[in-house]
């Protein structure tokens, strides 16, 4: 078994028995508080706390370049600085630095999960916040892109979708913390490449990327319809 799916499982079985850990400092011990203040607990904390492969990678090649300084709720609060920079550019025409900072962007969804989970700072704030700078990532560049190059039926149904998703998750759980599903998560990474190949259409005007684009973003509204009726989750 891995270091760290040891140090998660003994931090869950801790909150479990109510019995205190024995570490007393660093980030493990401090997160066991965090979690400890949020009430999550059984297979939503484990889901919440569990490092995926991908976070393993990102752990060996990208996030070992970020100084410590970095925290996860600063890589999304990036995110949300971002988005009306990449509006801009895309407004502006400059599809190709709009397009890298969307890529950038949408990439730090991935990086803020991997070093909270990787490194035990994980916090309420980021969860709460990561989703919402998601769906506004998504929702404006779609609005902007998606509705010009497609037109307004796919737009309309993504905007929808991430409406109320946000909507049943808020009445359902009634401001319970809720951490995303991985079909949720599955969805938010066909949208991001979705976009990003009809990006790439505006770039470069060839079929190919407006029709690969289209697909997949049609395969996200399934798992955005499969988030919401089978796994309510955002």
């Amino acid at each position: 078994m891995h270091e760290d799916d040891r140090k998660i499982g003994y931090t869950i079985a801790m909150l479990k028995e109510e019995t205190p850990p024995t570490f007393t400092s660093g980030p493990q011990a401090l997160q066991w508080k965090r979690l400890k203040r949020l009430k999550l607990e059984g297979a939503r904390l484990e889901y919440l706390t569990k490092v995926t492969i991908f976070d393993r990678i990102f752990a060996l090649t990208i996030l070992p370049l970020f100084p410590r300084s970095i925290s996860p709720n600063r890589i999304t609060l990036f995110r949300f600085v971002s988005i009306p920079f990449v509006l801009f550019l895309l407004l502006s025409e400059y599809n190709l630095a709009g397009t890298i900072l969307f890529a950038l962007s949408a990439l730090s969804d991935a990086l803020d999960g991997a070093l909270a989970r990787t490194e035990h700072r994980i916090t309420k704030w980021g969860i709460v916040a990561d989703p919402i700078a998601d769906k506004l990532l998504i929702g404006s560049v779609a609005l902007l892109v998606v509705w010009k190059y497609v037109g307004w039926h796919l737009t309309l149904a993504i905007v929808l979708i991430e409406l109320v998703l946000a909507g049943s998750a808020y009445f359902r759980y009634r401001g319970k913390l809720m951490p995303a599903k991985t079909i949720g998560k599955m969805k938010m990474i066909l949208q991001c490449f979705g976009i990003g190949f009809i990006l790439l259409y505006g770039i470069v005007p060839s079929p190919v990327f407006l029709i690969i684009g289209q697909y997949i973003l049609y395969l996200a509204i399934i798992f955005g319809l499969g988030s919401l009726f089978v796994y309510r989750s955002i």
